[in-house]
């Protein structure tokens, strides 16, 4: 039997946090390939330090004439990336800053086995879902998120010009009979503009924003506030602290609230199951717990490189089902076809829609009209009971 009383934390970061900075450039590099060509193979990395992003990494198109045009355009798709992030500092800003470019040709013995359908690599992905939100994710990561894409936008519109790009949110959660019903712990800190500003002028800016996007009666007189708790935060980013591409798996996906197979998501085109079967996962996960099959579900997939089936599936309820676990695992297998190529297929993952993922979450956000996040709908439902 789950735990029913206990506390939870979990974390996010912005997307001016360095390591974000390097999945956005990752994701628009993967972004204006596709846009070029459906079937553009990427795998891109970026490394981001004080005035120096690096680039490097695995690119395939068809046409060899347009795959050199389109690597000579990548230093621009990083200039645009740090420009629209916000960073204009003197150590770091997009103008400025020097840009490597090491992307290079796909390797022919990775592309032979993808180009018979099969994955991109071996691997175990995981997806999950639980009713503790509408969007049925877990509470601390969702709201961790929620708040510092407020403060963005905020920060972006000009109605908080006192804010930086780079931010970290932490919520502890208390929960009581399995559902969250207080934050015991809220921990924000924000780049700012002005040394002079303290950690109580940062609050009086941040707390309204905080309390918008957190369900009121969980911030009690109990809750604590750490509000930039080291002071004065005013050098941030990249020129601060390095940053790397797919250091923050688990701001990515469920905040520490589920297992997590080890892969990375940004830079990676849909071949690559780290991600796309990740996605998969995430979508057969939410659309069980949507059909009312669950309270809480957790579905792994496994694959090896060049194979063009998944090699297993598991499902866990986690003592919260209607069903039996083992007729999970069947019927996710019925209503998907959860080969590399059938995924892509399904969720129309051929598409340039990976930047809007780099911040704030893969999981967990509305579907988008073009195709983003298709792997949050909830279409399945019927489907998976007839198959049961």
């Amino acid at each position: 039997m789950p735990r029913q009383n206990y506390v939870f934390t979990s974390e996010s970061v912005s997307e001016g946090h360095p390591d974000k900075v390097c999945d956005r450039i990752s994701d628009a590099v993967l972004d204006a390939m596709l846009a070029r060509e459906p079937n553009a193979r990427v795998g891109c990395e970026a490394f981001a330090t004080t005035n120096t992003v690096v680039v490097g990494g695995e690119i395939g198109l068809s046409d060899p004439a347009a795959l050199k045009q389109a690597i000579g355009e990548v230093e621009g798709i990083v200039r645009d990336c740090v420009r629209d992030i916000g960073y204009e500092q003197e150590r770091f800003h997009w103008n400025t800053l020097t840009v490597h470019n090491y992307l290079h040709e796909q390797s022919a013995h990775i592309s032979q086995g993808v180009d018979r359908d099969g994955a991109g690599d071996q691997g175990i992905m995981f997806g999950y879902a639980v009713d503790e939100t509408p969007e049925l994710m877990p509470a601390p990561i969702h709201y961790s998120h929620a708040i510092l894409r407020r403060l963005a936008e905020a920060r972006k519109s000009g109605a908080e010009p006192a804010l930086g790009p780079d931010s970290k949110s932490q919520i502890t959660l208390r929960y009581e009979n399995g559902r969250p019903v207080e934050v015991l712990q809220m921990v924000l800190s924000t780049q700012h503009a002005d040394p002079g500003q303290t950690s109580n002028d940062i609050r009086a800016i941040v707390e309204p924003h905080i309390r918008a996007v957190v369900p009121a009666d969980w911030l009690t007189p109990r809750t604590g506030w750490w509000v930039n708790p080291t002071g004065t935060f005013v050098i941030g980013g990249p020129d601060s602290d390095a940053g790397l591409t797919g250091r923050k798996i688990i701001v990515d996906t469920y905040g520490g609230a589920a297992l997590h197979g080890g892969g990375a998501f940004s830079g990676k085109d849909p071949t690559k199951v780290d991600r796309s079967a990740a996605y998969a996962a995430r979508y057969l996960a939410k659309n069980v717990v949507a059909a009312g099959l669950a309270r809480r579900c957790t579905i792994q997939l496994s694959y090896a490189i060049g194979v063009a089936r998944p090699l297993s599936i598991y499902a866990d309820l986690h003592g919260t089902g209607a069903v039996d676990e083992t007729e999970i695992e069947r019927a996710v297998a019925r209503v998907m076809d959860l080969s590399p190529r059938g995924i892509q297929e399904h969720l129309e993952l051929r598409r340039p829609i990976y930047s809007r993922t780099a911040a704030y979450g893969h999981f967990g956000r509305p579907p988008e009209p073009d195709g983003a996040f298709s792997w949050e709908r909830t279409d399945l439902g019927e489907a998976l009971k007839a198959a049961i």
